[in-house]
């Protein structure tokens, strides 16, 4: 079976194609591409409320790139999501409606709750030693979502208008850190010792600098020291330093102040970082329909 999924943030569009193959009884999920496109809608919709010509042009002939690759791989089932940049956007609708028409693609816009739910469908929990409670930070371009996980179960989630994009262009205020701080110190609490686990392209690439081993945990120490030197170079020595994209350069630290802001807050030393996403959660999501209709 062949799936695919696209998930249009604030910061970038991303389409990941996966097949399915059951494996003594279980799914097993083979990533045959994943392709990233930074259209930076956020800097759009958070400054002017709507998504201006040249974006919705990148849109459009984005997903047409992705419609294509789709009929290459014979993708069998699609389900196609926009967060919050096109949430917040005066004119998404209409650009959805061009989409539709121009490459055939149905994008649903989804809630920050539904957002933070899709995080669930990575089975993240199945895997977690129940002596642990977790929480899952997912930053992107126009909000944070969290979603923490006790004895397995999932009991709390929020999604916050607190992104890098909206950071970037100074559109966070310090009623937005204060409202995510009291929401932290009032429902991230637990008996059991509490560890993060990041999603996010910025999270991934601290991560891989940290030269952390795949499967260990970075510590808080090192989120707060790399901030600190992140934050200390321009955006052109950051590229050269570290070896990034600008589209990574100039969020990277304002994706850490989050990560660091929440682990300081609900106390938390340690985070996992699986390299899963809201993506690898809408194909999980997706297999599942599938499966219960067979």
């Amino acid at each position: 079976m062949i799936i695919a999924a696209i998930d249009i943030g604030s910061n970038a569009a991303r389409l990941l194609i996966n097949e399915v193959k059951i494996q003594n009884g279980k799914p097993e999920f083979i990533k045959l591409n994943l392709l990233r496109i930074p259209l930076r809608l956020g800097m759009d919709v958070f400054t002017l409320g709507k998504i201006g010509e040249e974006r919705q042009k990148m849109v459009i002939d984005s997903m047409k790139i992705f419609s294509d690759l789709m009929k290459i791989y014979k993708v069998e089932h699609l389900r196609a999501c926009a967060t919050s940049a096109m949430r917040d956007a005066a004119n998404g609708q209409e650009i959805i409606k061009k989409v539709k028409e121009s490459s055939g693609i149905d994008i649903e816009i989804i809630s920050g709750d539904e957002e933070a739910t899709l995080i669930y469908e990575n089975h993240v929990a199945e895997g977690l030693d129940k002596d642990f409670a977790y929480l899952y930070v997912d930053v992107g371009g126009g909000s944070t979502e969290l979603t923490f996980y006790e004895n397995g179960k999932m009991v709390y989630e929020r999604s916050f208008n607190i992104g890098t994009i909206r950071l970037l262009n100074d559109l966070v205020s310090e009623e937005n850190w204060k409202e995510m701080k009291e929401e932290i110190r009032k429902n991230i609490n637990s008996k059991k010792p509490i560890v993060a686990i990041g999603s996010g392209g910025n999270i991934n690439k601290a991560f891989s600098m940290s030269k952390t081993k795949d499967g260990k945990p970075m510590s808080a120490t090192y989120l707060k020291k790399i901030y600190k030197e992140i934050n200390a170079l321009t955006v052109d020595e950051r590229m050269s330093k570290y070896n990034l994209r600008q589209d990574r350069a100039d969020v990277l630290g304002h994706a850490l102040k989050i990560y660091n802001n929440v682990m300081t807050w609900s106390e938390i030393s340690r985070i996992f970082v699986p390299k899963i996403s809201v993506a690898d959660g809408l194909i999980h999501n997706i297999y599942d329909k599938v499966s219960k209709k067979k």
